[in-house]
């Protein structure tokens, strides 16, 4: 008889923790060491060499992400940049990739900065139009990066499609799953291959820590390259770091309740109000994507973004009266966010100037609803 999952409030508690044989402690200790004892025969009993290629923080958290995510195996990275770089490297110089046209700037930097000089050939396509992801096909695509909802528009991408078209031919799915993180959105189980987060938002949950993973289906060729990156390029996570994203873990199924509770009330708040031109959260019933969005989603987390109707000026004006938001990048702490994405992802952004995008945080909905309130109507 196959044993019953535990449900994920008690995986976060539990994977990768346990009482420490030694001493009893029930938090687990934070292992700085670069470094590990050999036995005298040349082994290494503990199973450690050197800190770059596995430490006892690092082996905790991957144990975790895994478990909590439904994969065979996960790989922490010092950011979520790093991890998407892996990634996409996972493929081989001149193999072309599709990517969404709606996607987060960092991501597009690293292609056109570093990745395309490599020899990736990327393309990207409206991965909302599974037609068109199919028309963008070429004989030399082998991944496909996905990331739902979209960063900053919150388009929404049918990933069990997609992954359906890629496996036919012979390709694998990637999804960023930031802002979904397990409790929210679970691509493995929708058909995608590997899963990326940055560790930095949600999973950590308190703005204190930078890092990345990816999460993988299954243990293959493609997942042993993603592997021997992390470990011969040492873009990895300090134990420290693990320590902080393990500890925020533990809450993240309660956190991620809330988040999605407040980012629904302020969403539904916003759409009413005659300053704002538009709202874009799948939440919404009449966001394009509400109905995907209820299948594949459990919730429709804490992101949202909304256009002044008075235009980027406006937009900027209402930034600066807000109280309560704090105006800065990044998302997924206990604090709210808000920020103005078209100056923060600078020339060539597509976003529109008239936009902001808000993380909604752990503070009381009607504190933040009276906060935007007022920022509007100043």
């Amino acid at each position: 008889m196959r044993e019953e999952r535990p449900h994920l409030e008690t995986l976060a508690v539990h994977a990768g923790s346990a009482v420490d044989a030694a001493t009893g402690a029930v938090t687990p200790a934070i292992h700085l060491s670069t470094t590990f004892e050999r036995d005298a025969d040349g082994s290494y009993p503990h199973g450690y060499v050197y800190t770059r290629g596995g430490n006892p923080n690092r082996n905790a958290l991957e144990e975790a992400l895994a478990a909590l995510q439904g994969g065979a195996e996960a790989a922490g990275f010092a950011s979520g940049s790093a991890a998407a770089a892996a990634v996409l490297r996972s493929v081989e110089p001149g193999d072309h990739v599709l990517v969404p046209r709606e996607l987060y700037h960092g991501i597009r930097k690293l292609i056109d900065g570093a990745l395309r000089p490599w020899g990736l050939q990327a393309e990207a396509v409206d991965m909302t139009d599974v037609a068109a992801v199919a028309a963008a096909w070429r004989p030399e695509t082998r991944l496909v990066w996905v990331e739902t909802p979209s960063n900053p528009l919150l388009s929404i991408t049918d990933v069990a499609a997609v992954a359906e078209l890629a496996h036919e031919r012979g390709a694998r799915v990637a999804v960023d799953a930031t802002w979904t993180p397990p409790g929210v959105a679970d691509p493995l189980a929708l058909g995608a291959d590997v899963v990326v987060h940055a560790t930095t938002k949600y999973l950590s949950g308190h703005s204190d820590v930078l890092g990345g993973a990816v999460v993988t289906a299954r243990v293959d060729e493609a997942w042993r390259r993603v592997r021997f990156l992390q470990q011969n390029e040492g873009a990895v996570p300090s134990p420290f770091d693990c320590w902080l994203v393990l500890r925020g873990i533990r809450t993240l199924p309660y956190r991620m309740r809330a988040h999605t509770e407040g980012a629904a009330r302020v969403a539904a708040f916003l759409a009413g109000r005659p300053e704002v031109a538009r709202v874009y959260y799948p939440g919404l019933a009449d966001h394009p994507g509400h109905e995907l969005a209820a299948r594949q989603m459990r919730g429709f987390g804490g992101m949202l973004s909304f256009r002044v109707a008075a235009g980027s000026a406006a937009a900027m004006a209402v930034a600066a009266r807000l109280r309560l938001f704090t105006r800065a990048t990044s998302l997924g702490g206990v604090e709210s966010l808000a920020e103005h994405r078209a100056s923060i992802e600078g020339p060539g952004t597509t976003t529109p100037d008239d936009l902001l995008r808000l993380s909604i945080g752990l503070e009381h909905p009607d504190d933040l609803i009276a906060d935007l309130a007022q920022a509007l109507a100043s």
